[in-house]
């Protein structure tokens, strides 16, 4: 048996892991990304460096672990979901920015239009009225395209990964998969087609998109020219919908959450297509053999990236590690400040994309030390809301599988574990993401005979348990309610 790349394309870097035929991580690389932000409310990234970054990365993986790109069974990718390009199907040129999914542009359209078809859209697609996803991006694109004088006979659009396919097999797989085609608000999660009523809403051409596959698929060959030799690839799955399978939650009721530049609570519902009466989302977990097991999804959009934004823009501290040490030093106590991480918006439950980020409660006392801590609990009270969502919904929790950069702090998982009085398990391999995106790929070239199968192998780092009192609890989530009516528009 041979090895298995998985390639992560996310919002702040690009990455590559290589596993060898024990399904051990043998190698790793990774490039960091830019994002630009031309005006207010929107966030965009530039397709080339997305590209390149990729191929860097894959090329650089392939080196270190000192391999024949010829021993590589297979390719999985892994993906920013919503993230949406428009590029031209003869010259294969992006013919603007990938608008990313954390961007705001599209607000005054959603409320303007499709909050009238609000109803229809959650019964079909299973998600909310926001911005956040694709479907009124690739209107905007489309908008774009016309005043700059193109024709959508000549245009293809995709998400992150449909991009990364058709670059990657020179043109020949214009393909997404079920858990990705489920975030563009176009795709009917019932019928597991595009749906025509909501193509005619928006005016999207259905020759502009991609084929939807299952997850684990045949979705072409990597020209020789990118890694050194042509490699199938058998596998792709959005990021949260890969880092569930990652974690191991292939049963009904499992629940993961994933802390990286946002967070995302996801929780297995099996066969069973369930809306939520909770403002949570109901998506695609994972399609395989053509039968899709959904998921129930809260969304939160600002997570680690509040993180670089202490350490990047204000400059509070210099390294991570600054982070727990800054959390000891104060018992985990923030004096009274409040920090709601909004910088785009509010997610689920709330979903007000005019929200805007703030910290309350300063005074002359508080120390850089008190602002660290707020934002490890403004984090984690938004995931206490998702998690009271959740229960709201009938799901029963009995723990929280967590992965991610944030994953790695353990003052920030013992906050979690105080805050929404849940057991955090994190495991020993936190990257669940990619292990999620390996697996689709050993599924899709027989390398594994069943999703149970390659998963058994989860085991656990260390579990974290509710210590905090419940007063304090309670004083706490008291002031965070007050100050996040401050932060809602």
């Amino acid at each position: 048996m041979g090895y298995i790349m998985a390639l992560d394309q996310g919002t702040t870097s690009s990455r590559a892991f290589i596993y060898d035929e024990n399904f051990r991580i043998i190698a790793i690389s990774q490039k960091p990304l830019g994002i630009c932000y031309p005006e207010n409310g929107w966030v965009e990234q530039n397709p080339e460096e997305i590209w390149d970054s990729i191929v860097t990365v894959g090329r650089e993986a392939i080196s270190k672990a000192g391999i024949d790109s010829s021993q590589i069974d297979a390719i999985g990718i892994t993906n920013q979901r919503e993230t949406s390009l428009l590029w031209n199907k003869h010259t294969g040129e992006p013919i603007y920015n990938a608008i990313v999914w954390q961007d705001r542009r599209t607000a005054d359209f959603c409320n303007t239009v499709l909050r009238h078809h609000e109803e229809t859209i959650r019964e079909k697609t299973g998600l909310v009225v926001d911005p956040y996803f694709s479907s009124t991006k690739l209107s905007w694109l489309l908008d774009y395209s016309k005043q700059h004088g193109l024709s959508a006979n000549d245009l293809l659009f995709g998400t992150v990964d449909s991009f990364l396919l058709w670059r990657l097999t020179g043109g020949s797989s214009h393909l997404t998969d079920a858990t990705n085609a489920s975030r563009t608000q176009l795709f009917n999660i019932r019928e597991q087609s595009w749906d025509q009523d909501l193509l005619q809403l928006l005016d999207v051409p259905q020759s502009i998109l991609p084929a939807v596959c299952d997850s684990a698929f045949d979705f072409g060959v990597a020209d020789a020219k990118w890694f050194g030799s042509p490699i199938p690839i058998c596998g792709v799955a959005g990021d949260q919908q890969a880092a569930l399978i990652g974690q191991g939650c292939v049963e009904v009721g499992m629940s993961k959450s994933t802390f990286g530049t946002g967070c995302f609570m996801v929780t297995n519902l099996g066969e069973e297509l369930k809306l939520s009466g909770a403002n949570l989302l109901t998506t695609i977990a994972y399609r395989l053999d053509g039968k899709p097991t959904y998921a129930l999804e809260g969304s939160i959009f600002v997570a680690g990236s509040a993180i670089n934004w202490l350490r990047e823009k204000l400059k509070i501290f210099q390294s991570d590690d600054q982070i727990e040490a800054a959390y000891e030093r104060c018992g985990g106590d923030s004096n009274g400040v409040y920090f709601i991480p909004a910088f785009t918006g509010l997610g689920a439950p709330h979903w007000d994309p005019a929200a805007r980020a703030s910290i309350s409660g300063l005074t002359l006392d508080t120390e850089r030390e008190h602002i660290i801590t707020a934002l490890l609990q403004g984090i984690s009270l938004q995931t206490m809301e998702l998690c009271d969502s959740m229960t709201k919904d009938g799901v029963v929790l009995q723990e929280i599988r967590i992965d991610g950069g944030m994953a790695k702090n353990k003052s920030f998982c013992q906050c979690l574990a105080d805050l929404t009085r849940y057991k955090v398990s994190r495991p020993d391999d936190t990257e669940s993401t990619v292990r999620g995106a390996a697996v689709l790929a050993g599924l899709g070239c027989g390398k594994f005979s069943g999703l149970e199968s390659a998963t058994t192998n989860w085991t656990l780092d260390t579990m974290f348990e509710p210590s905090l009192s419940m007063e304090k609890r309670d004083d706490i989530v008291s002031g965070y309610e007050k100050a996040l009516q401050q932060s809602s528009s």
